[in-house]
């Protein structure tokens, strides 16, 4: 797992446990009722001297405002493109790449789980900063010639989008290396869902700093929407996400370990399977759709599913006669957020659980890599297809629907859980 725990030996083929004999009596296998294949073939097990540390804080929040920080510059052109269009001479295909880049830096995504796994998380989160850090610096090089400021900012946003891959694959991992049991989902949600309260808070950040184009806004800064008052406001926010980026970039120099000195579980500590096995382990679908998921996942998708068909449906108001309003509007929008979002963690545990041992960077990360890919294509598809998109409020729902079909066919299982319950009892 890259973290040192376990010795070479300890991360060959997993053996199944060696049966006991009972005082007087037969050999009783080491089986329970309940367990999965994986349970009961569970990982050989050295004593473990297991304790957590409050620093596990520290790096948390570190991780977490640097994946804030990616989330804010990944969406930061999207809400101020007018005003980019007038600043910096973009057309509609420079909008769309800006955004793109995100998804086209999932592309290495396997060589960052790689790295995680096998040179830990200070080594990964270190590049995935510098990286983040190189880029904010490109776009804030002061040159009058549009033609290249347009491509060290194209740049710059492709070295940000290279740090997704870390930035939402290694909440798990990061769990799972620094905290107990029983705060491991806590720890998930809050480093995963940074990352879209970045993106989120770019709505906000971008409009109240850059003034419109059309002098059309309410706000004070308005009055002077001009070519050169925009850039300049532009160039502020830049400056500021370089700034705001290269702290935490200091921070992770100064202090970032990979992992703590003794593990926080029996599982932390434990071997995971090869690279090979591990792909092998995530392509059998088949044997893992047949039960139930737990409850809260459901609910979450229905209610996503709820809220993505009021929202359909206030725009068909001709057909619907449903009251089309700001208030329905924000409401339904705001309730499909919370539900997807909360589903974020819930998922990555949910995973890392069913399909240990396999590496918590891997799980995530072909998951995450598989979910970038879809949103590229579909970014790149509406780039060229932006005419007619009544269609897409459909597909909303739709997704939303068949997502919850699928995972209510998704048998769970709770082999890290059981490690650290049973095992270590």
């Amino acid at each position: 797992m890259g973290l040192g725990w376990s010795s070479a030996e300890e991360r060959e083929s997993l053996l199944p446990p060696q049966p006991r004999r009972a005082a007087g009596g037969p050999v009783v296998p080491q089986l329970r009722r309940g367990l999965t294949p994986a349970a009961a073939a569970a990982p050989r097990l050295v004593p473990v001297l297991s304790r957590v540390y409050g620093r596990r804080w520290l790096v948390l929040l570190v991780f977490s405002l640097l994946g804030f920080a990616q989330g804010l510059v990944w969406n930061s052109w999207g809400p101020i493109q007018n005003s980019a269009r007038l600043a910096f001479g973009f057309s509609s295909w420079d909008i769309a790449l800006l955004v793109l880049w995100g998804p086209i830096g999932f592309l290495p995504c396997f060589a960052f789980m790689w790295l995680m796994d096998k040179r830990g998380l200070r080594v990964t989160v270190l590049l995935t900063s510098f990286l983040m850090v190189l880029g904010a610096g490109l776009k804030c090089v002061p040159l009058s010639d549009l033609t290249i400021r347009k491509k060290l900012i194209h740049g710059g946003q492709l070295l940000n989008g290279l740090a997704g891959p870390t930035i939402m694959n290694a909440a798990p991992f990061l769990s799972t290396t620094w905290f107990s049991p029983d705060e491991r989902a806590t720890a998930t949600a809050i480093a995963s869902s940074l990352n879209y309260l970045g993106a989120a808070c770019a709505f906000l950040v971008g409009p109240l700093v850059v003034p419109p184009p059309n002098g059309t806004s309410h706000l004070p800064l308005a009055s002077e929407s001009n070519s050169e008052h925009i850039k300049d406001r532009i160039e502020a926010v830049l400056y500021a996400e370089f700034g705001m980026i290269s702290l935490i970039f200091s921070a992770v120099l100064a202090y970032f370990p990979s992992r703590p000195p003794f593990p926080p579980s029996v599982a932390a500590a434990s071997q995971r399977l090869s690279y090979r096995r591990s792909f092998c382990r995530l392509l059998r679908f088949a044997d893992f759709i047949r039960g139930m998921l737990k409850l809260i996942l459901l609910l979450l998708l229905f209610g996503a599913t709820l809220a993505s068909t009021w929202f359909t449906l206030t725009c068909l108001t001709s057909v619907t006669h449903l009251p089309l309003t700001t208030a329905t509007l924000y409401t339904s929008c705001i309730l499909l957020g919370v539900f997807l979002n909360s589903s974020i963690p819930i998922f990555f545990e949910l995973f890392v659980e069913t399909f240990y041992p396999v590496p918590e960077g891997i799980t995530c990360g072909v998951v995450t890599f598989l979910s970038n890919m879809f949103m590229g294509v579909l970014l790149f598809f509406l780039t060229f297809y932006h005419t007619e998109l009544s269609w897409f409020n459909w597909c909303l729902p739709g997704s939303c629907l068949l997502s919850l079909l699928l995972i209510l066919c998704f048998r769970e299982s709770y082999d890290r859980l059981y490690l650290d319950v049973v095992v270590s009892v």
